[in-house]
């Protein structure tokens, strides 16, 4: 992806502006939304959450409009995820001040590919418009242009706000500013016109000032780069790529990326979602994972998706995050869904196991091996493969999958009955509850800690979930190896797949409930309470066509699951429904609401699915519309948005809700 982006720009820089129209002219389904999230907050502490922060290319930094005049002549921040779990640089770290000039009106807008904002007043207009073009740079064009009569002088000059991070340190020479952090080891550099002189002390700088005269109808434009890079990376190479590239080659450029994603997503939408408002919640979904898009530095090998940057202790990679985004990301961008993949079986162990979750900076934050997370890896892939064929990608990860996907057998079967049970590595309970993915679900408050062997731990329960994934797993292993031809393996997975769809119709579904609970080891108890794990054998289509049926109509109940934002992760006429104090005990969570979806479809529940997946994206508050971001969660009964903001894995599922069969 990386190496095509080089590409593209050698290739607009040679040919110049002629070719840069064609690109645009050829793409014939632009469907780019303005506004689709609102990016306005001046920030007033370091960690100030109250606002969102656009990034793109898979910047550690980001950025937003000022919502305070004393800001307006520049784009608040950065905010750098480059320490401290994320932390605004300063309200405004390179400020441009037209002397005497005061402004009567604002615009913002923002799209996938760039922000822009223009401050007017009855002669002057300052037009800023900010765009990455790299993983380490935005670029900010600031174009002043004399709307008035008559001939104006203006004086102009650069500054910063206060710092607000911790740790960091300005330096100057000739026309940069280099910014150094003792909680860092990343760099960043602000670059301004050749003929700029600086004056700094360690917390502020400011630039001679510029004297511009404009007749009626001139303008001037200023070009600043702002670069934030990890010294794995080169800074000698990205600013001789600064030195020759322009800045609207490379906005021309994004816009074309950003628009070719978009009608990519469009293009697919299911028939009964043509509707414009479904249009506008794929863009909005776009760009959720876009802002949470991070390329590879420190102890991450591959570029990929934090769940969300907003919320500060989600900065990393998790394994079961990783297999849903890039399931999400597959429908317009396998490049970007197969590092994500690459990202965590960089940390695959010899005997399989893939980490929990990873980070960038483990002074900061341990990697964590206590656990894993659900097995949906195979299902990425092959989602993956789908998309565009490539056996070679197939090839690479195939011994991987075989190997996480045995790794269960052998660690996670503590009575060796071919049915698997969560666990944990050093034998705490809390990381065998977190293994699940649902950390403090019902199912598990009377649950207990088995020893398989050293390093290998088990709850004494068997989860309907977990065997319904792996069911699915070895459905989609058959898959990538027939594309192998693995003629041995297809047939091993077949004889286990029947083996295992047969005991899990058996020992986990509850005829007199209609429901598929959790049991005992022994499978002769089933742990009751109803909730979203009951139709994961919907989805992963290990389940009768009666018992779907059954399951459906509890699904549909507006007592239970149909709700104002239906399949929540547990029933709301249980007594500890609780979706306001309890994270994984009431609360929607979209990928369960999508697995439940989707189970509906596999079984021919098509209106149900539909009328489903309407009332899901119309009663999470926010989900449709402009302005407010997609939620890690939703209250089920009232809509509100829960947790964390800008959320990955619920906006890569809201694409699979729009576009999945």
């Amino acid at each position: 992806m990386k190496n095509l982006l080089i590409s593209l720009l050698i290739i607009v820089i040679v040919t110049g502006c002629q070719n840069e129209s064609k690109l645009i002219s050829e793409n014939k389904t632009i469907v780019e939304v303005e506004n689709i999230l609102d990016y306005k907050i001046t920030p007033k502490k370091p960690f100030d959450k109250r606002g969102l922060m656009f990034s793109d290319q898979g910047a550690w930094f980001a950025y937003s409009f000022p919502d305070t005049i004393s800001s307006y002549g520049g784009f608040s921040g950065p905010f750098l995820m480059t320490q401290q779990n994320g932390v605004w640089s300063s309200a405004n770290l390179a400020q441009l001040f037209l002397n005497n000039v005061v402004w009567n009106s604002i615009e913002t807008k923002s799209y996938s590919s760039h922000l822009e904002q223009t401050f007017k007043n009855e002669n002057l207009k300052l037009t800023q418009q900010l765009v990455f073009s790299s993983g380490h740079t935005a670029l900010i064009k600031s174009t002043i242009t004399n709307i008035g009569k008559e001939t104006i002088a203006i004086t102009t000059h650069w500054e910063n706000q206060p710092l607000l991070a911790d740790g960091l340190k300005l330096s100057s020479e000739n026309n940069e500013i280099t910014i150094a952090s003792t909680k860092s080891n990343a760099i960043g550099h602000i670059i301004f016109p050749t003929e700029t002189s600086i004056k700094n002390t360690d917390s502020t700088y400011i630039t001679a000032s510029e004297n511009i005269t404009l007749k009626p109808n001139q303008s001037k434009e200023i070009i600043v780069s702002q670069t934030f890079i990890f010294p794995e990376y080169s800074w000698e190479h990205e600013k001789e790529t600064l030195a020759t590239i322009s800045f609207d080659s490379v906005l021309n450029i994004r816009k074309t990326e950003k628009e070719t994603q978009l009608s990519a997503l469009i293009n697919k939408l299911k028939p009964v979602f043509k509707d414009s408002i479904y249009k506008q919640v794929l863009a909005k979904a776009q760009v959720t994972l876009q802002n949470n898009w991070r390329i590879a530095a420190g102890e991450l090998k591959h570029e990929g998706l934090f769940p969300s940057y907003h919320y500060e202790w989600f900065h990393g990679f998790w394994s079961w995050d990783s297999w849903k985004h890039a399931v999400g990301l597959s429908h317009y961008n396998t490049d970007l869904a197969k590092n994500q993949l690459r990202a965590m079986f960089d940390f695959q162990h010899e005997d399989g196991f893939i980490v929990d979750c990873v980070y960038r900076d483990t002074t900061i934050e341990a990697h964590n091996y206590r656990d894993t997370k659900p097995p949906l890896s195979a299902w990425a892939v092959a989602k993956i493969f789908e998309k565009d064929k490539d056996t070679a990608f197939v090839k690479e990860f195939y011994p991987k999958l075989k190997k996480y996907h045995e790794w269960w057998y052998n660690k996670r079967d503590h009575d060796k009955d071919g049915l698997c049970e969560y666990g944990s590595t050093d034998g705490t309970l809390i990381a065998a509850k977190w293994e699940s993915g649902m950390d403090n679900a019902i199912r598990f408050d009377d649950s207990k800690i088995l020893k398989n062997e050293e390093g290998a731990y088990s709850l004494d329960q068997e989860s309907v979930d977990l065997n319904a994934y792996l069911y699915a797993e070895k459905i989609y292993l058959i898959t990538l190896a027939e594309v192998l031809n693995l003629t041995e393996d297809v047939e091993t997975y077949k004889k286990e797949a029947s083996i295992l769809k047969t005991k899990m119709q058996q020992q986990f579904f509850d005829k007199e409930d209609g429901w598929f609970y959790d049991t005992n080891l022994e499978g002769t108890n089933f742990i009751k309470g109803e909730g979203s794990e009951g139709w994961t054998a919907l989805w992963a289509n290990a389940a009768t066509q009666e018992q779907a049926e059954a399951v459906k109509n509890k699904m549909m109940n507006p007592e239970k699951f149909y709700t104002k934002v239906p399949f929540q992760t547990m029933s709301a006429d249980h007594p500890k429904f609780d979706p306001l104090k309890g994270y994984w005990r009431g609360p929607n969570w979209l990928d369960q609401a999508y697995f439940g979806v989707k189970g509906l479809r596999n079984y021919g529940f098509d209106k149900e699915a539909d009328m489903a997946t309407v009332q899901i994206l119309k009663g999470a508050e926010g989900v449709l519309g402009k302005g407010k971001s997609i939620r890690e969660n939703y209250h089920p009964i009232t809509g509100e948005g829960l947790n964390a903001q800008n959320f990955s894995w619920s906006a890569a599922h809201i694409i699979m809700l729009l576009t999945e069969e």
